[in-house]
């Protein structure tokens, strides 16, 4: 990354001072920040999101499965991956039972991104083996499971694409044992450039920040990134194993084919 984290944190907090001195509505100002973090992104971490795209693109080409995963909120990002139109039909869904938001009560999906040893028994019960590609997904990239969970992919010869706010790591304490943050066991790490706390905007007479913008952004990051991805598997001569809608005229039929080319390494359809 070719600035400090400190600097878009700055310009975070200023965007909501400038939306509130020009008399914008909230809505405005929720807009312009979420567009701000997005434009700090692109233009600050290119190759970050190069080397990424170049990552997944390596993986398909060697034969190998793409993974996502995310607890809790950032499991929206990591579903937003999978088995969706314009997205490659190879990325599936690793799941954590109970740590996403609509286990019930939702402070469960909290507590077990906290506990030891979680991660590891997920990674060796899920179809994942060396070759293949995880994206590890967490705002705070604090907590022992996302750490765990890159650690131990790594030590399985798992790629590693963590998608994090490196902001947590400079003014937060890690939660894992060995007190590092998941962008320290990451091939690629992309910086969502998210403030602490994650909400964008304060105003008068509400006492909480609020309006956050994780998965707004976190979610354009990593589109951003699997278009790369398909960019470079064309520039090889291969083409992008790419869903299409089931809401266009044979939408079905080209996925149908899609899956069944490469049933060996799609999860999702069982």
């Amino acid at each position: 990354m070719s600035d400090s984290r400190a600097n878009g944190v700055g310009e975070a907090q200023g965007a909501q001072g400038r939306g509130a001195a020009a008399g914008s509505t909230l809505a405005d100002r929720f807009f312009d920040a979420a567009i701000e973090l997005l434009q700090q992104v692109r233009d600050r971490d290119t190759e970050e999101i190069a080397a990424a795209g170049t990552l997944i693109a390596d993986t398909v080409d060697a034969g190998g499965r793409l993974f996502a995963y995310g607890a809790g909120h950032s499991s929206l990002a990591a579903q937003d991956l999978v088995y969706r139109a314009g997205g490659l039909a190879l990325m599936n869904l690793l799941t954590v039972p109970g740590a996403v938001v609509d286990v019930q009560p939702a402070t469960l999906g909290s507590a077990l991104e906290r506990v030891d040893g979680l991660a590891t028994v997920v990674l060796d019960s899920s179809p994942l083996r060396a070759g293949d590609l995880l994206v590890i997904i967490s705002l705070s990239g604090r907590n022992a499971l996302p750490v765990e969970m890159a650690m131990h992919a790594r030590s399985l010869g798992i790629r590693v694409i963590g998608v994090t706010s490196v902001a947590y790591a400079a003014q937060t304490r890690s939660l894992h044992a060995s007190g590092s943050f998941l962008k320290d066991h990451c091939d690629v790490v992309l910086d969502s450039r998210i403030p602490l706390g994650d909400a964008t905007l304060v105003h008068e007479g509400i006492d909480a920040p609020f309006a956050p913008a994780s998965t707004v952004v976190t979610s354009g990051v990593l589109q951003a990134v699997m278009a790369t991805a398909a960019g470079v598997l064309a520039e090889r001569g291969i083409q992008p194993p790419l869903l299409r809608s089931g809401n266009v005229d044979g939408g079905h039929d080209w996925n149908g084919k899609v899956m069944d080319e490469y049933r060996d390494r799609i999860f999702h359809s069982r």
